[in-house]
């Protein structure tokens, strides 16, 4: 789904990662981390991603909605000319299992494709086993470690 189309009352579209709706997504993203990982979350030790990493062209945020409030977010980061990379993925509880997660990463891959990008990587926690499924289920096959985060137990690449 491209982005800024709206289905099922979900709309996802790319917004400064700095605004308003933005800022309450990635606090409660990081809120929810230090509650479910193991040892707690701190984003100053994790693999930390500035407003300018998520603003084009070096990487895009999306924020879902869901009938107009604020359900989730994702961010596409550009690591080289054909790569790109899925971070500060996340989906509000209110609104799991509705397809937020979906449309993020649907509006994550045609970005990528639009800036010639053939390969998206991600990393995740090992707690995080609902994201785990959700990204095999959309075609990600888990693959080598890369990158220093401490938190990530997980790493998964697409081919686009």
């Amino acid at each position: 789904m491209e982005p800024g189309a709206i289905a099922d009352g979900i709309e996802v579209r790319q917004e400064a990662a700095g605004a308003p709706d933005a800022r309450f997504c990635l606090g409660e993203y990081f809120r929810e981390l230090a509650h479910r990982f193991e040892f707690g979350f701190d984003p100053a030790k994790g693999n930390t991603v500035s407003e300018a990493e998520m603003t084009p062209p070096a990487g895009w945020f999306f924020l879902a909605r869901l009938e107009g409030t604020p359900a989730g977010c994702g961010a596409l980061l550009r690591i080289d000319e054909t790569t790109g990379e899925i971070k500060r993925m996340w989906t509000a509880p209110f609104a799991r299992g509705r397809g937020v997660a979906r449309r993020i990463i649907a509006a994550i891959e045609a970005t990528a494709r639009a800036e010639g990008m053939t390969l998206l990587r991600l990393d995740t926690n090992k707690a995080l086993t609902e994201a785990h499924a959700l990204y095999r289920r959309l075609g990600f096959e888990e693959t080598e470690r890369y990158g220093p985060n401490p938190y990530a137990h997980h790493w998964f690449r697409k081919r686009l």
